[in-house]
Protein backbone atom coordinates (compact mmCIF):
# COMPACT_ATOMS: atom_id res chain seq x y z
CA UNK A 1 0.00 0.00 0.00
CA UNK A 2 1.46 3.73 -0.78
CA UNK A 3 2.55 5.29 1.84
CA UNK A 4 1.09 8.88 2.04
CA UNK A 5 2.31 12.11 3.34
CA UNK A 6 -0.36 12.88 5.82
CA UNK A 7 -1.80 16.52 5.75
CA UNK A 8 -4.61 17.71 7.85
CA UNK A 9 -7.26 20.71 7.06
CA UNK A 10 -9.16 22.14 9.71
CA UNK A 11 -12.40 23.74 6.97
CA UNK A 12 -14.50 26.08 8.62
CA UNK A 13 -18.12 26.29 8.31
CA UNK A 14 -17.92 29.70 7.74
CA UNK A 15 -16.42 29.24 4.42
CA UNK A 16 -18.48 26.15 3.26
CA UNK A 17 -21.63 28.13 4.24
CA UNK A 18 -20.72 31.79 4.57
CA UNK A 19 -24.07 32.79 3.92
CA UNK A 20 -25.38 29.82 1.21
CA UNK A 21 -23.39 26.91 0.16
CA UNK A 22 -20.26 28.55 -1.61
CA UNK A 23 -20.51 26.00 -4.23
CA UNK A 24 -17.85 28.09 -6.26
CA UNK A 25 -15.15 27.45 -3.73
CA UNK A 26 -15.99 23.87 -2.72
CA UNK A 27 -15.24 22.90 -6.46
CA UNK A 28 -11.95 25.17 -6.68
CA UNK A 29 -10.82 23.36 -3.04
CA UNK A 30 -11.88 20.03 -4.26
CA UNK A 31 -9.51 20.46 -7.84
CA UNK A 32 -6.35 21.36 -5.34
CA UNK A 33 -6.93 18.49 -2.90
CA UNK A 34 -7.67 15.75 -6.21
CA UNK A 35 -4.63 17.64 -7.68
CA UNK A 36 -2.38 16.73 -4.79
CA UNK A 37 -1.76 12.62 -5.05
CA UNK A 38 1.51 12.07 -3.39
CA UNK A 39 -0.89 13.47 -0.04
CA UNK A 40 -3.45 12.54 2.39
CA UNK A 41 -5.79 14.44 2.99
CA UNK A 42 -8.24 14.64 6.51
CA UNK A 43 -10.40 17.27 6.13
CA UNK A 44 -12.62 18.65 9.28
CA UNK A 45 -15.22 20.58 8.86
CA UNK A 46 -16.57 23.38 11.16
CA UNK A 47 -19.94 24.62 11.56
CA UNK A 48 -20.10 27.92 10.50
CA UNK A 49 -23.48 30.33 9.69
CA UNK A 50 -25.71 27.17 10.30
CA UNK A 51 -24.20 26.24 13.41
CA UNK A 52 -24.58 30.14 15.07
CA UNK A 53 -28.02 30.17 12.82
CA UNK A 54 -29.58 27.18 14.87
CA UNK A 55 -27.84 28.17 18.03
CA UNK A 56 -29.41 31.76 17.69
CA UNK A 57 -33.11 30.24 17.27
CA UNK A 58 -32.61 28.42 20.09
CA UNK A 59 -31.15 30.57 22.44
CA UNK A 60 -34.41 32.78 21.38
CA UNK A 61 -36.70 30.33 22.76
CA UNK A 62 -35.54 29.55 25.95
CA UNK A 63 -32.64 29.08 28.47
CA UNK A 64 -30.49 26.52 26.36
CA UNK A 65 -27.30 24.90 28.31
CA UNK A 66 -23.75 25.17 26.65
CA UNK A 67 -23.89 21.35 26.62
CA UNK A 68 -27.12 21.31 24.25
CA UNK A 69 -25.42 24.52 22.24
CA UNK A 70 -22.96 22.62 21.47
CA UNK A 71 -24.64 19.55 20.59
CA UNK A 72 -26.35 21.84 17.53
CA UNK A 73 -23.25 22.94 16.63
CA UNK A 74 -22.02 19.12 16.40
CA UNK A 75 -24.87 18.21 14.20
CA UNK A 76 -24.08 21.26 11.78
CA UNK A 77 -20.55 20.27 11.34
CA UNK A 78 -21.32 17.05 10.52
CA UNK A 79 -24.23 18.17 7.85
CA UNK A 80 -21.32 20.60 6.34
CA UNK A 81 -18.84 17.34 6.39
CA UNK A 82 -21.35 15.05 4.84
CA UNK A 83 -21.36 17.56 1.67
CA UNK A 84 -17.92 17.74 2.11
CA UNK A 85 -17.47 14.14 1.68
CA UNK A 86 -20.13 13.54 -1.23
CA UNK A 87 -18.01 15.73 -3.67
CA UNK A 88 -15.02 13.60 -3.24
CA UNK A 89 -16.90 10.37 -4.34
CA UNK A 90 -15.03 6.80 -4.12
CA UNK A 91 -11.46 8.51 -3.34
CA UNK A 92 -13.34 9.64 0.01
CA UNK A 93 -13.48 7.07 3.05
CA UNK A 94 -17.50 5.78 2.56
CA UNK A 95 -18.26 7.62 6.29
CA UNK A 96 -17.56 11.02 7.91
CA UNK A 97 -15.47 10.24 10.69
CA UNK A 98 -16.52 11.36 14.52
CA UNK A 99 -14.69 10.18 16.74
CA UNK A 100 -11.13 10.94 15.84
CA UNK A 101 -9.72 7.46 17.20
CA UNK A 102 -12.44 5.01 15.49
CA UNK A 103 -11.36 2.88 12.94
CA UNK A 104 -11.34 3.79 9.05
CA UNK A 105 -10.34 2.42 5.58
CA UNK A 106 -6.35 3.02 5.49
CA UNK A 107 -6.59 2.80 1.48
CA UNK A 108 -8.74 5.80 0.76
CA UNK A 109 -6.99 9.24 0.36
CA UNK A 110 -8.92 11.57 2.07
CA UNK A 111 -10.84 11.19 4.84
CA UNK A 112 -13.49 14.03 6.06
CA UNK A 113 -14.38 14.46 9.93
CA UNK A 114 -16.92 16.73 11.59
CA UNK A 115 -17.71 17.33 14.88
CA UNK A 116 -17.64 14.95 18.02
CA UNK A 117 -18.71 15.51 21.54
CA UNK A 118 -19.16 18.94 23.44
CA UNK A 119 -16.26 21.07 25.05
CA UNK A 120 -14.55 21.99 21.96
CA UNK A 121 -14.39 22.80 18.21
CA UNK A 122 -13.53 20.68 15.48
CA UNK A 123 -10.15 22.88 15.65
CA UNK A 124 -9.52 20.35 18.25
CA UNK A 125 -10.80 17.24 15.94
CA UNK A 126 -7.89 18.63 13.52
CA UNK A 127 -5.60 18.37 16.09
CA UNK A 128 -6.26 14.71 17.29
CA UNK A 129 -6.26 13.37 13.78
CA UNK A 130 -3.02 15.18 12.81
CA UNK A 131 -1.41 13.13 15.92
CA UNK A 132 -3.37 10.05 15.27
CA UNK A 133 -1.57 10.51 11.45
CA UNK A 134 1.78 12.04 12.61
CA UNK A 135 1.34 15.04 10.77
CA UNK A 136 3.23 17.94 12.27
CA UNK A 137 0.74 20.16 10.87
CA UNK A 138 -2.54 21.42 10.93
CA UNK A 139 -3.75 24.31 8.12
CA UNK A 140 -6.43 25.82 9.17
CA UNK A 141 -9.07 27.73 6.43
CA UNK A 142 -11.83 30.06 8.07
CA UNK A 143 -12.86 33.29 7.66
CA UNK A 144 -9.73 34.66 9.51
CA UNK A 145 -6.36 35.76 7.18
CA UNK A 146 -4.59 36.08 10.43
CA UNK A 147 -4.01 36.74 14.10
CA UNK A 148 -3.74 39.76 15.14
CA UNK A 149 -1.92 41.55 18.14
CA UNK A 150 -5.30 43.12 19.10
CA UNK A 151 -9.13 42.48 18.33
CA UNK A 152 -9.36 43.73 14.89
CA UNK A 153 -12.88 44.47 15.00
CA UNK A 154 -12.38 46.59 18.42
CA UNK A 155 -9.46 48.29 17.67
CA UNK A 156 -8.27 49.54 13.89
CA UNK A 157 -4.33 49.63 14.62
CA UNK A 158 -4.34 45.93 15.48
CA UNK A 159 -1.68 44.44 13.71
CA UNK A 160 -1.44 41.80 11.39
CA UNK A 161 1.48 38.71 12.88
CA UNK A 162 3.08 36.49 10.63
CA UNK A 163 3.74 34.26 13.39
CA UNK A 164 3.74 34.02 16.91
CA UNK A 165 4.42 31.36 19.45
CA UNK A 166 2.04 28.78 21.96
CA UNK A 167 2.83 30.75 24.24
CA UNK A 168 1.99 34.13 23.41
CA UNK A 169 -1.24 32.80 21.28
CA UNK A 170 -2.98 31.40 24.34
CA UNK A 171 -2.52 34.94 26.03
CA UNK A 172 -4.80 35.91 23.18
CA UNK A 173 -7.37 32.97 23.00
CA UNK A 174 -7.54 32.45 27.03
CA UNK A 175 -8.40 29.45 28.14
CA UNK A 176 -12.18 28.67 27.98
CA UNK A 177 -14.48 27.20 25.32
CA UNK A 178 -17.80 28.91 24.73
CA UNK A 179 -20.02 27.20 22.01
CA UNK A 180 -20.36 29.61 18.84
CA UNK A 181 -17.11 30.88 19.96
CA UNK A 182 -15.31 32.78 16.82
CA UNK A 183 -11.30 32.86 16.81
CA UNK A 184 -8.53 31.93 14.97
CA UNK A 185 -8.08 28.80 16.90
CA UNK A 186 -10.01 27.71 19.83
CA UNK A 187 -8.22 26.96 23.15
CA UNK A 188 -8.96 23.59 23.78
CA UNK A 189 -7.45 23.29 20.56
CA UNK A 190 -4.16 25.38 21.40
CA UNK A 191 -3.72 23.99 24.43
CA UNK A 192 -3.51 20.56 23.81
CA UNK A 193 -1.25 21.65 20.01
CA UNK A 194 0.93 23.20 22.47
CA UNK A 195 1.49 20.30 24.25
CA UNK A 196 2.38 18.29 20.75
CA UNK A 197 4.66 20.29 19.79
CA UNK A 198 2.18 21.06 16.59
CA UNK A 199 2.14 23.71 14.17
CA UNK A 200 -0.83 25.44 13.25
CA UNK A 201 -1.10 27.83 9.87
CA UNK A 202 -4.05 30.26 9.86
CA UNK A 203 -4.93 31.03 6.47
CA UNK A 204 -7.84 32.55 5.65
CA UNK A 205 -10.22 31.51 2.49
CA UNK A 206 -8.22 32.09 -0.35
CA UNK A 207 -8.07 28.80 -2.60
CA UNK A 208 -4.58 30.22 -4.26
CA UNK A 209 -3.34 30.75 -0.64
CA UNK A 210 -3.80 27.22 0.17
CA UNK A 211 -2.55 25.80 -2.93
CA UNK A 212 1.39 27.58 -2.10
CA UNK A 213 1.23 26.39 1.92
CA UNK A 214 0.18 22.43 0.67
CA UNK A 215 3.10 22.81 -2.24
CA UNK A 216 5.16 24.15 0.49
CA UNK A 217 5.69 28.03 -1.14
CA UNK A 218 5.40 31.25 0.73
CA UNK A 219 2.20 32.37 1.54
CA UNK A 220 -0.35 35.12 3.37
CA UNK A 221 -1.39 33.80 6.84
CA UNK A 222 -0.15 33.62 10.71
CA UNK A 223 2.24 30.27 11.90
CA UNK A 224 1.34 29.32 15.31
CA UNK A 225 4.47 27.22 17.18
Amino acid sequence: MMQYKALVISLGGSIIVPAGIDSDFLKRFREIILGLEQARFVIICGGGKICRNYQNAAKEMAEISKEDLDWIGIQATRLNAELVRSIFGETAYKKVIHDPHEEIDNSKRIVIGAGFEPGSSTDLRAVQVAKRFGAGKVVNMSNIDYVYDDDPKKNPHAKKLTSITWTDFRKLVGNEWDPGLNMPFDPIASKEAEKLGLEVVIIGNEISNLKRVLKGESYNGTTIS
